[in-house]
């Protein structure tokens, strides 16, 4: 089980992310909504309703109640602040932070299964929402040599479509990158994108 002091470290970091992610959603130049983004299959409002619903996947294994918020299309940001506001008080309680919950990858704590899962997907949806809408992003500094370690032992699980729920894909297949290559295109490219996609 993890410390309070690691969960409070878990919705720091947490926070984080989510500030980043919402900032690129206040950035968005008008009409940009349907753009194509470097997921295949998804627009710019894809990537945000992706990073909700991996934030409603969190409560699964819990019978903890969320809060109404307004649908992507109706008010993106509005919609991802709501889901983050949930995560937050979630992390803060102690107790529900500890809670012993099943996910598709074994026995966790609420809060490791947010960090491993919910809050690490904004790091990288950060980069894929930026580019839907056409602005440059740079993963942050602090964050290139923990995530570097991470990608590279995703579990295969984590691949696989729908082992979150229903038409949830967390990481697709890897995409093959110089091995001189900046460490966050080495990065993105074991999260399966494709660091030049425009």
């Amino acid at each position: 089980m993890e410390s309070m002091a690691d969960d409070q470290e878990v919705l720091a970091r947490y926070s984080r992310r989510a500030g980043r992610f919402a900032d690129v959603i206040s950035a968005a130049p008008p009409g940009r909504w349907s753009a194509q983004s470097p997921c295949a299959t998804w627009t710019a409002a894809d990537v945000v309703q992706h990073a909700v619903d991996m934030h409603a996947a969190m409560f699964v294994p819990t019978d903890l109640a969320r809060a109404p918020g307004p649908s992507v299309t109706e008010d993106p940001l509005g919609a991802f602040n709501s889901a983050r506001a949930d995560v937050e008080r979630a992390l803060g309680d102690p107790a529900v932070a500890g809670l012993a919950v099943q996910t598709p990858m074994g026995p966790s704590t609420f809060a490791a299964h947010v960090d491993g899962v919910a809050s690490a997907d904004l790091m990288i949806h950060s980069w894929d929402l930026a580019r839907a809408l056409g602005l440059d992003y740079s993963i942050d500094p602090d964050e290139l040599d923990d995530q570097w370690q991470g990608a590279q032992q995703i579990p295969d699980i984590m691949r696989r479509p729908g082992a979150f729920g229903p038409g949830i894909v967390v990481f697709g297949p890897v995409v093959e990158v110089p091995d001189d290559a900046p460490v966050q295109d080495r990065i993105l490219g074991l999260l399966g994108r494709d660091p030049h996609w425009t």
